[in-house]
């Protein structure tokens, strides 16, 4: 099989299947899995693929509600060194209130360190990871649980979320732009639980990697003034600093970016 055949061929997978393993397609197409890497390279240059440890998953989206299974195996590096900053900032005893989304994952397994944390989430994979940890506290929201992913949501999820008062909201989005001066996300169930978490807590905490700022989603969560906290994993830039100064908007990332 040619090169562009095999490209083509992965493309094609990745928008049916949204990851490929490197391991699977070396057989496939007779050829080394260093081949196929640099197959996966290619198609990460052109924006299509992200590659992680394995294989490559298709390029997150802003018009795209990936698996939660998906996104979690995506931009690791960077939703870790979040969830280092974010073990710096939440202090023992505190109340928090978490989304379902992935980049909430990491930052709950570096808060496990803390003591008698109690947490609010409608995360089931979040309750499961914090579940060995006896002298917390935790609340799961029930509802409805999403196609796709590992959380629940509808009405009786925010009915639930309204129903508590926290130190902290953590969450996560699609996109933070600061043209529109909108925080975004791609589905509207998840966007209303999020809104439900902000107006619940005393401080609001967006989580947000790199790859996020300047971008648009579909549905707005808030405006970006709407949140106290920004923690991503690198710089974003002056423009962006600027930006939040004016608002009153603390800005974190790792002190080495």
């Amino acid at each position: 099989m040619l090169a562009i055949e095999r490209i083509q061929y992965i493309r094609d997978t990745l928008q049916k299947e949204k990851k490929v393993i490197v391991a699977d397609l070396a057989p496939l197409f007779d050829v080394t899995e260093e081949t196929v890497r640099r197959d996966l390279m290619k198609l990460e240059n052109e924006g299509v693929a992200q590659r992680i440890y394995g294989g490559a998953v298709l390029a997150e989206s802003t018009n795209v509600d990936l698996p939660y299974s998906v996104r979690k195996l995506s931009n690791v590096e960077e939703k870790q060194a979040i969830a280092g900053v974010m073990e710096k900032l939440i202090p023992d005893n505190a109340n928090i209130m978490m989304d379902g989304s992935s980049t909430a994952l990491f930052v709950v397994k570096s808060l496990k360190v803390k003591k008698n944390l109690t947490v609010i989430t409608n995360s089931a994979e979040i309750v499961c990871e914090i579940s060995d940890k006896p002298s917390w506290r935790v609340f799961a929201t029930g509802g409805i649980l999403k196609e796709g992913g590992y959380a629940f949501v509808g009405a009786r999820t925010v009915e639930a979320i309204k129903s508590f008062h926290v130190d902290y909201a953590i969450f996560s989005c699609k996109g933070i732009d600061k043209t529109t001066g909108l925080i975004t996300d791609i589905n509207d169930a998840d966007a209303e639980v999020k809104r439900a978490i902000l107006g619940s807590a005393k401080r609001k905490i967006l989580a947000a990697d790199s790859t996020k700022f300047d971008r648009v989603s579909l549905v707005e969560i808030c405006g970006v003034a709407g949140v106290d906290m920004i923690v991503t994993d690198s710089n974003p830039g002056p423009e962006w600093i600027d930006y939040l100064n004016e608002r009153g908007i603390g800005l974190y990332f790792p002190s080495d970016s």
